[in-house]
């Protein structure tokens, strides 16, 4: 039982961060885990949790969702699913987090790369590989925050779109994981303390979002997501 507790205090803390700033709990939590669980269960487990947290601050927060980027993002993850779950076992995606890493710090730090790659970058290609390589990455929430922050200045827009996107993201993850046969009712004790411990933290997060000024945001998310890239870069490196 105090397995299950820690993760599910856990589970409440990153979905927390994640409710006030949008991303950075899904980091948090796949980083956590290993000390708690088999290898097998990480992004299993992690997925399951984290559908509850992004799909409960999509709900509580659907009135600041902007609906007309679900279907071109849709496409994409199922394109990207398809693609990825297929080829998982064939592949070596070693340095997938070192390109993702890059591209978060080019987009939020580079006008020249942003006018460059503006022809390219759309909701559809942010599906494909935000849901395909989440297969193997784990917590890929960044890379359509990097494009949300553009394109939508409104905190409480750019964490609820976030959020809906990302719930497509892990709902394609936990369906592909199903048909590998992995058994999430193993882990049930576990996972209905950390999805009880997800949503309250995606409402606790949304309380305290309100207290957050619009431009300090921005710049907090700006910061926080160039961290995470950065830990991304360092891990493939060292």
């Amino acid at each position: 039982m105090y397995l299950e507790i820690i993760l599910g205090v856990l589970a409440f803390m990153t979905s927390t961060v994640a409710g006030i700033v949008g991303v950075g709990g899904g980091m948090m939590l796949i980083a956590i885990l290993p000390g708690f669980l088999p290898v097998n269960a990480l992004i299993p487990v992690h997925g399951l949790t984290q559908m509850s947290s992004n799909f409960s601050r999509a709900v509580f927060g659907y009135k600041d969702v902007q609906w007309e980027v679900l279907p071109k993002f849709l496409l994409g993850s199922v394109l990207g699913i398809a693609l990825f779950s297929s080829i998982l076992f064939y592949i070596s995606l070693a340095y997938v987090p070192l390109f993702i890493g890059v591209y978060i710090l080019l987009s939020l730090w580079s006008e020249r790369f942003n006018e460059k790659i503006k022809r390219y970058e759309n909701y559809v290609v942010a599906g494909f590989f935000q849901t395909g390589l989440s297969m193997v990455v784990g917590a890929t929430g960044p890379l359509t925050m990097a494009l949300l922050l553009k394109d939508y200045k409104d905190k409480d827009k750019v964490v609820a779109t976030g959020a809906a996107l990302m719930s497509i993201t892990h709902i394609f993850k936990v369906i592909v994981f199903i048909f590998f046969g992995f058994v999430f009712f193993d882990y049930i004790g576990v996972l209905t303390f950390m999805i009880c411990g997800a949503v309250a933290g995606s409402y606790a997060g949304i309380k305290l979002r309100d207290k957050v000024d619009g431009k300090k945001f921005v710049m907090v998310l700006k910061v926080l997501l160039s961290l995470l890239a950065l830990k991304a870069i360092a891990g493939v490196i060292f």
